[in-house]
């Protein structure tokens, strides 16, 4: 694994580009401080947004800054679409959440035969963070849920067959971020009210490239059996069954694993042969 970076600004601007994309140079990174909490930032430059950062939300500003190297273009033009990042010939995206909204995207750049990266993060630390109309802060405190890798499979199951495509390419961010709640009476009522307003980066801990078939499949637990059932994936991964057959419809989709019968109503698999 690469080893671990800071992670940026939160919420800072990026710096604008002219007509023509600019380079784009490496910024600050802070990391945070012993409880978790964000180290102190600098003030914010009154730098200019790129055009398509006017709505940008700071996870994917951060994310976005976090990942770019020295040289990397920013918010690009390429054939009809607004690019996140340029690196040579590979193009970057930057996804949040919501894989579904960038199928038409994907289809239409690998159609032409682009090479594509997304990234994406998974918090594996949360901090939840509610705040009041004014966006005082109320409280703060640690989330009990932890991500992990396999919960891309929850956005990869919105486009299994462009993953078999040599130019795609899907890198997982594992990080420590906070969730900015604010109470909506009547909205998100199994939350009691309190409705997701914001998420912020404060540290990205790993980096999980997903370049091949192989990839994927080694994000099934070692010990599963021979041949199993989505029931069996869930429970050795502590994770809904549903999350468990999103895994098994991508995998299946990729040619990693193979469907050898039903015990009952449940779809049995086992691992395929190289």
């Amino acid at each position: 694994m690469p080893p671990r970076r800071r992670a940026p600004e939160q919420g800072a601007s990026l710096v604008p580009a002219p007509a023509t994309a600019s380079p784009l140079k490496h910024q600050e990174r802070r990391s945070t401080d012993a409880d978790g909490s964000p180290s102190t930032i600098d003030p914010v430059s009154e730098a200019v947004p790129h055009i398509g950062t006017l709505r940008e939300k700071p996870l994917h500003a951060s994310l976005k800054r976090w990942y770019a190297l020295e040289g990397d273009l920013v918010e690009v033009p390429v054939d009809g679409f607004v690019i996140d990042l340029v690196r040579g010939d590979l193009l970057i995206e930057v996804q949040t959440r919501g894989f579904s909204s960038m199928k038409r995207k994907l289809v239409t750049l690998l159609g032409l035969g682009h090479r594509v990266r997304i990234v994406h993060p998974i918090p594996v630390d949360k901090w939840i963070v509610k705040v009041d109309a004014d966006g005082t802060i109320q409280s703060r405190r640690r989330s009990p849920k932890h991500g992990a890798p396999t919960d891309v499979f929850a956005e990869l199951v919105s486009f299994p067959d462009l993953l078999v495509d040599p130019h795609l390419e899907v890198e997982v961010l594992l990080t420590i971020e906070e969730e900015y709640r604010r109470h909506t009476p009547n909205r998100a009522w199994r939350r009691k009210g309190w409705t997701v307003v914001e998420r912020r980066l404060i540290e990205v801990v790993d980096t999980l490239p997903l370049r091949h078939a192989a990839d994927l499949t080694g994000l099934l637990p070692a010990d599963l059996p021979g041949t199993f059932a989505t029931a069996d994936l869930a429970a050795k991964l502590g994770t809904p069954r549903r999350a468990a057959q999103q895994m098994a419809y991508c995998l299946r989709k990729v040619g990693a694993i193979d469907v050898v019968g039903k015990d009952g109503n449940a779809v049995e698999y086992r691992i395929a042969q190289a």
